[in-house]
């Protein structure tokens, strides 16, 4: 049911009360998160805060973000509604909590209790700096949560709080020590390579993460920074990242089928000084989630919702569209899953546009950051 380049643009839709309303699907489509390029939505991506008490360079300025009001952010029980219409209706499959950082939420455990109960067997990871997870993390295990992604670029102090501007490397890998004693593995971690600040600690951040069971994945500096300071020179490739590994380690393609994951996998092994090629046992597996260089858009199965509510069909689109307006107006579930439907029906091809290309003449960085979308 896909679609050929060169279509019509479509209507832009109409604004209400509730923000901007997305065209509606032609007639006849089937039910789900389907959009015109035949791609089908089952991971679902739910931000519950724009705070964040860190400020990494690539995502924040050093002052901050203008905060949301607490008026504005979804409440515990209108996430459980939203995620019950996901999952219930619109075929989502596995759900990621993001922020922000959720645990500044102080009803973070509430949260996961709910969802848990409501559906006993739904996959719930989150995604977090773990910056306060040594505290929390048996509550949240015993609430429902299956699992913990961290964001962690290095295991250096000063490059730590430079990446940062926070000096809370060791509230960081207590946390991630907590979400491993506290059963919510396998415990991932995502890294961000900054060229001159933390590209050649790689190497070493990767034996870490094998050496205790983690899953390290590299990530590819997206122009998602509050500060627009990105540039397609600067960021540091998934090939120059193969590179950096290589000095120490063969990477070989895992053979699990990748199965719409942004991560392409890496079995690891030791590096044969001699022949350059691995010996031995696999160590672990590493991934790489090259967004710009090598993007996986084609195979796209994510859906997002923002702490207020709003739909977002892909990282760099332009247009959201509100659901929790609609939701506290009054509307049922199927109109909340219409709206839902039509948002993902308009789907951008790559990137925020019909083609990809992050690095391309015609990209236009979105307003938001990172941590304003929830990735």
């Amino acid at each position: 049911m896909s679609v050929q380049l060169g279509m019509p643009a479509l209507p832009s839709g109409s604004e209400t009360g509730t923000g901007a309303v997305p065209p509606p699907r032609p007639a006849g489509t089937p039910a789900g998160l389907l959009d015109r390029y035949g791609r089908r939505a089952t991971d679902m991506r739910l931000s519950l805060t724009d705070k964040c008490n860190l400020r990494c360079t690539y995502c924040m300025p050093a002052e901050g973000l203008e905060w949301l009001a607490k008026q504005a952010v979804m409440t515990k029980d209108e996430i459980v509604r939203i995620v019950r219409i996901g999952v219930d209706a619109l075929g989502v499959r596995e759900l990621r909590l993001t922020g922000g950082e959720p645990l500044v939420r102080a009803d973070l455990v509430d949260i996961i209790a709910a969802l848990r109960s409501a559906h006993p067997d739904l996959p719930i990871s989150m995604t977090t700096n773990a910056v306060g997870l040594d505290k929390k993390a048996t509550a949240l295990k015993a609430a429902g949560l299956s699992r913990i992604n961290v964001s962690l670029d290095s295991l250096h102090e000063e490059t730590f709080t430079k990446l940062t501007r926070r000096p809370f490397l060791d509230r960081v890998l207590a946390g991630v020590d907590a979400a491993w004693a506290a059963g919510l593995g396998p415990v991932k971690l995502n890294a961000v390579l900054m060229r001159g600040i933390n590209d050649s600690e790689s190497p070493d951040l990767l034996a870490w993460a094998l050496d205790r069971g983690y899953e390290l994945r590299f990530i590819e500096q997206m122009p998602l920074d509050a500060d627009h300071g990105w540039t397609r020179r600067n960021m540091i490739t998934a090939a120059e990242i193969r590179e950096l590994l290589s000095e120490r380690f063969a990477l070989t393609p895992d053979p699990r089928e990748r199965d719409g994951a942004p991560a392409e996998r890496f079995e690891v092994r030791r590096r044969e000084a001699a022949s350059g090629g691995g010996s031995g046992p696999v160590l672990g597996t590493v991934g790489i989630i090259a967004s710009v260089t090598e993007p996986f858009c084609s195979d796209c199965r994510r859906t997002r919702i923002t702490a207020e509510g709003k739909i977002m069909s892909c990282l760099f689109s332009h247009e959201e569209f509100d659901l929790l307006g609609l939701l506290r107006e009054g509307a049922t579930d199927e109109q909340l899953a219409e709206r839902w439907q039509d948002a993902m029906w308009v789907k951008p091809k790559a990137h925020g546009m019909d083609h990809t290309g992050l690095g391309a003449p015609d990209f236009v960085q979105p307003d938001r950051s990172m941590s304003a979308i929830g990735g």
